[in-house]
């Protein structure tokens, strides 16, 4: 089953038990813009929607080209009054959507996964890198507050763990990365490809119905005793940053670099 055509913004495939989900911006490295999330949206919410009988177990989240996801398209909104928080809000909700997902998702992270886009390694189950990869969260150095992303990074590789990543800004390699418990492997660049198909493969001989509530539960132990509370926390966060991008120590930073 094929879903694509050359020009959409997130390409999705399924090919019997595993599905590719693609974001399909190579020349911007994937970052996320408003219409390539509305793209994404729709993307997941279709695989959401299918019946149990049609559903993949396993889906593949990954970039088109040399990276993965640069992050938030900051220089298609700045300019533009109320984009930031629009950007923000849906970059969100995107990231809830994928851990709602039934199926299991597993990271293909093939290049640079900075800001929002290293949110989404976050957001997945399983995810695999290389040792050179560059992932990260350098808001901070932009002046820009990670809110969206930091209380996924938390569940990701606690507290601690996150608090040294966010604080620091930054990237770190594919090596550090699993040594934070970011990514669940590393392998060769050469060897992605192939180590990605072995795991969805294994992944999909699993109980699909057994996966589903697997998933939901370790969401629902994510949550704490608080209904919804990360939800709740990744949502606000969206109005935290839009504040943060909103004031002056902000706008000077990122007005230096994208004029």
């Amino acid at each position: 089953m094929s879903n694509t055509t050359e020009t959409e913004l997130a390409l999705l495939t399924i090919d019997g038990a595993v599905g590719t989900l693609r974001l399909n911006r190579p020349e911007k490295r994937n970052a996320l813009s408003l219409d390539m999330l509305a793209t994404l949206h729709e993307k997941v919410s279709a695989l959401a929607s299918m019946s149990d009988d049609r559903r993949p177990s396993v889906l593949v989240l990954t970039g088109e080209g040399r990276s993965f996801c640069a992050g938030m398209d900051l220089k298609a909104v700045l300019k533009e009054p109320g984009a930031p928080l629009r950007l923000l809000q849906s970059i969100a909700e995107l990231t809830i959507a994928i851990r709602e997902l039934p199926m299991v998702v597993l990271g293909r992270v093939n290049g640079a996964a900075i800001g929002g886009g290293c949110g989404l390694v976050a957001v997945c189950d399983l995810a695999i890198t290389t040792p050179d990869a560059k992932l990260g969260y350098p808001e901070v150095d932009l002046g820009v507050c990670p809110a969206v992303v930091a209380p996924w990074l938390v569940a990701a590789v606690g507290g601690t763990r996150a608090r040294r990543i966010l604080l620091s800004g930054g990237t770190m390699s594919g090596v550090q990365a699993l040594e934070m418990g970011l990514v669940s492997e590393i392998v060769p660049a050469q060897d992605l490809d192939a180590r990605v198909a072995e795991v969805a493969s294994g992944l999909a001989k699993a109980g699909p119905h057994a996966l589903t509530q697997t998933k939901r539960l370790l969401n629902e132990i994510d949550q704490g005793d608080d209904d919804q509370r990360l939800y709740k926390l990744v949502r606000k966060g969206a109005h935290i940053s839009a504040d943060v991008i909103a004031g002056a120590e902000a706008q000077a930073r990122l007005s230096a670099i994208y004029g």
